[in-house]
């Protein structure tokens, strides 16, 4: 009897090695076995897909053959490993083997959207509008539900996100893409406020937000940044009103139509910072991280006055008279080759546009970059933040000028 039931022991045995030998080569031939496809192809894990479904959906498409044996493979092997949703690159030649590589690495396909310095944020929903592999949850959404969606509620969001090149994968929401944005603007916020001047005059960093906002549309050439800052700073210090167009441009909303007369200067918005003293109420652009060093680091001097030389560059000046001559130079007796931000190197120069005949940094954002339509929905007008004002000391006298001519500042 016992020696019977060795017997059969050791025939289990073999029998069980057997099963298992041929188990670990249908395993192995379905992970060398090639990827069954001519040209190479984007494998898409929506959320919450399994490996398994994953694997049986390849094999109908007849991608992979032995679907189970590679679920035996994964499960046995990597019962811990999650799969990451997004696209997978497979290309000819590529073995199963391969493939699950990528899923264990989490190497899906990346793409990218690149945010820009200057745009405000109906040109930063109109970019998530456009981008195909994003999952768009804002859509219908007002600006305030969407800071609601953020878990920023009463927050106005202008300003609000960092300017950069964001990746992402296929399956992310854009909600997720503008909080990272988000976090970003505060991170180097927070940082380049704790290494600000000892005398600039904000006394919260999103005094120098809406600042920095300032000269990045008033900046036409990097290096004058700080200077920019500079007559920004010493004009509040002394009372006088900041005269800078891009805010009064902000405040028309869709009614600029790319040029500024006089009456737009005298239109009471909250905008106007020809007619308002102190800083307007919010950011009106997207800022990078060196207009907010400029902001907080504003470069000494004693010039309260700047206009476009049409270089891309600007003059300043210490006094009004200088400022009125700069002006008459520059402005009223334009040349032909006029602008507002310097001409690229490589392309022959072109006829100024009526954006760029403001004097402005809208002319910046009309040549370098291609027009984005709005994508806000129209919507009641959102509270604005308060920002302290200053008592104007009496503003100089404003010259004479073309209606159509620069105003910045004077």
């Amino acid at each position: 009897m016992r020696r019977k039931f060795l017997l059969l022991l050791e025939t289990g045995l073999v029998l069980a090695g057997l099963l298992l030998g041929a188990s670990a080569w249908k395993i192995h031939s379905a992970l060398v076995q090639p990827l069954n496809i001519a040209q190479e192809q984007l494998l898409d894990v929506p959320k919450g897909t399994t490996p398994t479904r994953t694997l049986y959906r390849l094999e109908a498409n007849g991608v992979i053959k032995d679907a189970f044996w590679l679920r035996v493979y994964w499960r046995f092997n990597l019962a811990r490993q999650p799969l990451h949703s997004g696209e997978y690159r497979m290309k000819p030649g590529m073995t199963v083997e391969g493939l699950i590589d990528l899923w264990k690495r989490g190497e899906m396909v990346q793409y990218s959207l690149t945010l820009v310095e200057g745009w405000n944020f109906r040109q930063v929903r109109a970019a998530l509008a456009k981008e195909e592999k994003l999952d768009h949850s804002l859509d219908g959404l007002s600006d305030s539900q969407v800071m609601d969606k953020l878990g920023h509620s009463g927050i106005f969001p202008e300003g609000r996100f960092f300017p950069d090149t964001y990746r992402y994968v296929r399956g992310m929401t854009d909600i997720e893409l503008l909080k990272t944005a988000y976090e970003r603007l505060d991170e180097v916020l927070a940082k380049e406020w704790e290494q600000r001047s000892s005398d600039v005059p904000y006394t919260e960093p999103y005094q120098a937000l809406i600042m920095a906002s300032l000269v990045e549309k008033e900046t036409g050439v990097p290096q004058e940044r700080g200077q920019i800052a500079g007559v920004f700073v010493r004009r509040m210090a002394m009372g006088m009103l900041l005269q800078t167009d891009p805010t009064v441009i902000y405040g028309l909303g869709d009614r600029y139509n790319g040029k500024l007369t006089r009456a737009h200067l005298k239109e009471s918005t909250p905008y106007n910072t020809y007619m308002n003293a102190g800083l307007p109420p919010t950011p009106i652009s997207m800022v990078g991280r060196e207009a907010i060093h400029a902001a907080l680091n504003p470069v000494e001097g004693n010039s309260l006055y700047f206009v476009a030389r049409g270089d891309g560059t600007h003059v300043f000046s210490d006094d009004l008279d200088a400022h009125n001559n700069a002006v008459k130079e520059f402005q009223l007796k334009r040349r032909a080759d006029y602008r507002s931000s310097p001409a690229p190197a490589s392309t022959a120069e072109t006829p100024p546009t009526e954006a760029e005949q403001t004097g402005t940094q809208e002319a910046k954002s009309s040549q370098e970059l291609a027009p984005i339509p709005a994508a806000s929905p129209n919507t009641a007008p959102e509270a604005l933040p308060q920002v302290p004002a200053q008592d104007p000391a009496p503003a100089p006298e404003m010259p004479e000028l073309d209606a159509n001519a620069p105003k910045s500042p004077q």
